[in-house]
């Protein structure tokens, strides 16, 4: 029964508790890569979205 145990519904909080403990969420993950993402565009290009638009549209 123990291999089978993940198969049982309702133990999600108690794996969070202890196998996923200290692992981070997909969301914290996916926030963390977007403000990533919008940090080096802004270093790359600045903060000027009319200027990312013009080029785009060219």
């Amino acid at each position: 029964m123990g291999a089978f145990s993940w198969l049982r519904p309702g133990n999600d909080r108690q794996l969070a508790a202890t196998q996923y403990a200290g692992q981070e969420s997909a969301s914290d993950r996916a926030s963390r890569k977007r403000r990533e993402a919008y940090r080096a565009r802004v270093a790359r290009e600045g903060d000027n979205p009319s200027r990312a638009l013009r080029r785009r549209q060219v």
